[in-house]
């Protein structure tokens, strides 16, 4: 078989209106493995899916409407950190 690392997210996120929040999302890598991309999607009503955001090192950032410039990657770096930053 093939072992994969784990996706390290919390079960809840608590946000106040109004102020960012961090919505954080790791990924512990088993050796040999490189995260190349994140992708952040929202559930909406009825289970659908939409994209947020894509973060890719090789073709950059590219966050959907409504979502531009609400935004940002937390850390700079190695995409093992995946966490964004949703303002206001």
């Amino acid at each position: 078989g093939c072992r994969s690392g784990s996706v390290e997210v919390p079960r809840s996120v608590t946000a106040v209106l109004g102020q960012d929040v961090v919505l954080p999302c790791g990924y512990r890598a088993q050796e040999g493995e490189k995260v190349v991309q994140v992708t952040w999607l929202k559930r909406g009503a009825g289970g659908a899916a939409a994209e947020v955001a894509v973060l890719n090192p090789e073709h950059g950032e590219h966050v959907k409407e409504p979502y531009a410039g609400r935004v940002l990657r937390r850390a700079p770096g190695a995409l093992d950190d995946g966490a964004i930053v949703l303002k206001n």
